[in-house]
Parts: structure tokens; C-alpha cells; sequence
């Protein structure tokens, strides 16, 4: 769930009733764009879960609570202890199984993927010993979806998606990223900091692709995982517009969206049809809402960057063992001073906006590839630091370089 602000502007504003959509725009705006120094950094990795002996195989979730043991979160578990994992991360998982570790968040980058990738290596040996195994795409390229999160936020969900069609459930169930957490910067620098990770994302999203099938057949999409997400609720999921004022036009999409979880006692929290937050706002439910029903609205929302006080970018698709660090380290590197924002901003210019292009045709696109080439010589120069892991900057020129030949030949 999102966490709730404990920022003293939220003082400002009722915890009980929200009153006006001005008051629930600001209470947005103050709360998802946190400003300071970019000094921290944490990353969320995800895995679909699949059985060594036959990966197309239903997941067994008995088999899965028995490997996570008392890292199992409640929602798998309600009477589960729910322990971090040895090096502090904690574990959660999601409606069809997925499993994710998400880090503390951290000021070394060296320190941040010791942790996760012990953690993670933790989690595999804990699945290994039930015969299960972290999958290594970011779709599951065999199953149907089946939700085994037996909760009512993920029950509504499911059923407002069914609306739209499959992809929600696929989204849902059947999809796997990686996520980086980035601080959003001093307040002149975030709708700097803001553009330069939008107009990055087909670039890293074309690298990294990682989703050519589903249903044991090839999609004709480099990244389906990303078709999905786009397919799901595109009001929920699309990349979010690129302003001067990032908060204000967060805050006016959010109070935009239809409300997806209407949470009451039982099990039902379908919601009805269409209405908006705005709409909930002006009385088109029974019940006035709450700033907590706003923080909990917030958390239904997921385009590829998302501002959680923090900017979440969510535009990886899984990557196989240890390939997470490549992608992650590019993007901690590239935002770690501003100047370098302001060469990523003019690097990236031509691939403004080819989401689409990028998730179909990865680096085939040649605009992609030719930002590609310059975007990652520059990550790899920042890479040679004391505070990154020993070799990296190699690995991520090799893989780079041998993903843009490989387009190449096709």
C-alpha cells in the first residue's frame, strides 16, 4: 500500500473528509514530489515463479508458502510474521505469485546491489529447496494468468480490468520489472530531473526488452510486458504528460482517474464504474472520501514513472540472474548530478515519445539504437567509480553493444 504522508504540509488538510478537489490536487502534489539533494536510492526487483521440473505449469501456492516461509507477507499469509529478508529488504508478492524484494533505500551503490543481490540469492535458495524457480522474463512466456492473491483490493482490480479486457490480468499476473527508486531533486531541478526520465524510458525500455512471448508463442513485441501495462487502464497506465509544473499535472490526472478500490468492510471493494476521484469528491458516492482513501487511490495509479514522494521508474522489464544491475546502475549514474541530467535531456531528444516503438521494436528502431549508443558510452564513463560494483561498467558496454548488433542483423 502507499504509505501516507507524514509531510507537515499535510497538515493542512482534513484526515477525514477531503473537502474540494483544490484541497486534494495540493494534498497530491505535496506529497508525491518530496524535494531535496538527489542522494538516495533504492531498487524493487520481480520475478514471475515457476516449477523446475515443468515452468508451464500451474504455480503451486502451497509449494510457494512453504519456500517463503516467514518472509511470506499476509497477503499470502494472513497470520505470517512477515521478517525482512537477512539484508534488510523486504519481501512481497504479487496477484499471481510474482515475487519482489524491495531494498531499503541507500546512499552507495556498491552497498545497494550487495544487499539486493544477496536477498535475492536468498529468496532462490528458499524456492530451489520446493523444487520452484525465479523466472527470467518479463512476462511469464508460458501460463494463462490466475491470481492466487486472495484479497479484495486485488478482487475489484480484476474486475474493473475485465471491462477493458485481458491485460489487466495479465499486468496483474502474469508481468515482472525492475524498478528503480530515485530521489526527485531540488525543487527548480524536478521538472528537469522529471522530462529527462520520460524521454529516457523508450531508450532503456528498447535495451532492456526482455518479453517476446506469451502463451508459448511469440507476441511480435520485443517488450510485451510493456504492450500490457499500456492495454491495461490506459488512463492508469500511460506515460504521464511532460510539463514545466510535473506536481500540478500529476495531481489533476490523479484526481482524473476513475477510482478502482472502493474499500468498506467484507470483501467486496468494487467500485462502480467511471467515477473519477474528482467525481467521488463532488458526491458521486454515497460516502464523501478521506485523505486516506486519496493515499490508497494513489497507490491504483502506475504509469511508467511514478511519484511516490521518491520517482519510482518502472519501465524495465525483469532481467535473467543477475542483469538487473545493468540497467539499474545506468539509471543511478545518469541522475546522480544535474549536469548529467541536462546531457541525458539533449542525448535523448529524438527518442522523445516512441513508447510504442520502443516495446514492439526494441532497437531495431535505429533512432533508439543511435541514442542508445551515445546514452550508455556516457553511463559507462560515469561508471567508473569507486562506489560501483568491480567490472560493471564492461559488462553494460558488452551487453549494450551486443544488443544493438543483434538488432542490427534483423
Amino acid at each position: 500500500m502507499f504509505p501516507v504522508s507524514t509531510d507537515p504540509a499535510a497538515d493542512d488538510f482534513p484526515t477525514s473528509r477531503v473537502r474540494t478537489r483544490a484541497e486534494a490536487e495540493a494534498y497530491v502534489a505535496s506529497v508525491c514530489f518530496k524535494h531535496g539533494p538527489p542522494r538516495l536510492m533504492g531498487i524493487e526487483l520481480e520475478w514471475t515463479v515457476h516449477h523446475q521440473d515443468d515452468p508451464a505449469r500451474p504455480l503451486d501456492t502451497a509449494a510457494l508458502i512453504a519456500a517463503l516461509g516467514a518472509h511470506a507477507p499476509r497477503s499470502l499469509v494472513p497470520d505470517s510474521p512477515h521478517r525482512p529478508l537477512p539484508n534488510g529488504s523486504v519481501l512481497t508478492v504479487e496477484p499471481g505469485g510474482q515475487v519482489e524484494v524491495s531494498s531499503r533505500p541507500t546512499t552507495s551503490m556498491s552497498s545497494l546491489f550487495t544487499v539486493v543481490a544477496a536477498d535475492a540469492a536468498h529468496i532462490a535458495r528458499r524456492l530451489d529447496r520446493e523444487g520452484l524457480v525465479l523466472g527470467e522474463q518479463g512476462t511469464d512466456p508460458w501460463r494463462h494468468p490466475r491470481r492466487v492473491l486472495r484479497v479484495p483490493r486485488y478482487a475489484a482490480m480484476e474486475t474493473a480490468f475485465d471491462r477493458i479486457g485481458l491485460d489487466g490480468r495479465l499486468m496483474m499476473c502474469s508481468t515482472a520489472g525492475v524498478q528503480v527508486c530515485l530521489d526527485a531533486g531540488e525543487p527548480h531541478r524536478i521538472a528537469a530531473r522529471w522530462s529527462a526520465l520520460h524521454a529516457l524510458g523508450p531508450v532503456m525500455m528498447a535495451t532492456f526488452a526482455n518479453s517476446p512471448r506469451l502463451f508459448g508463442a511469440e507476441t511480435g513485441w520485443v517488450s510485451t510486458r510493456t504492450r500490457t501495462l499500456l492495454r491495461t487502464d490506459p488512463p492508469r497506465t500511460r506515460p504521464s504528460s511532460v510539463t514545466e509544473d510535473p506536481a500540478g499535472s500529476w495531481a489533476r490526472r490523479v484526481l482524473d482517474t476513475s477510482v478502482v478500490c472502493l474499500r468498506r468492510d467484507g470483501d467486496d471493494w468494487t467500485a462502480p464504474s467511471g467515477i473519477s476521484f474528482a467525481e467521488w469528491i463532488h458526491g458521486a458516492l454515497p460516502e464523501p472520501p478521506t485523505r486516506d482513501d486519496l493515499d490508497y487511490h494513489l497507490s491504483t495509479v502506475f504509469p511508467p514513472v511514478r511519484p511516490r514522494g521518491y520517482l519510482e521508474v518502472r519501465y524495465l522489464d525483469a532481467q535473467p540472474g543477475e542483469g538487473w544491475m545493468l540497467p539499474a546502475a545506468a539509471l543511478i549514474a545518469l541522475f546522480r548530478e544535474e549536469s548529467t541530467v541536462d546531457e541525458v535531456l539533449a542525448l535523448t531528444s529524438p527518442a522523445v515519445g516512441r513508447w510504442v516503438h520502443a516495446a514492439r521494436h526494441g532497437l531495431r528502431d535505429r533512432t533508439l539504437a543511435q541514442v542508445a549508443e551515445d546514452v550508455f558510452a556516457l553511463a559507462c564513463r560515469l561508471l567508473d567509480e569507486p562506489d560501483v560494483p568491480a567490472g560493471l561498467s564492461g559488462r553494460l558496454a558488452d551487453f549494450v553493444a551486443r544488443r544493438i548488433a543483434a538488432a542490427g542483423d534483423r
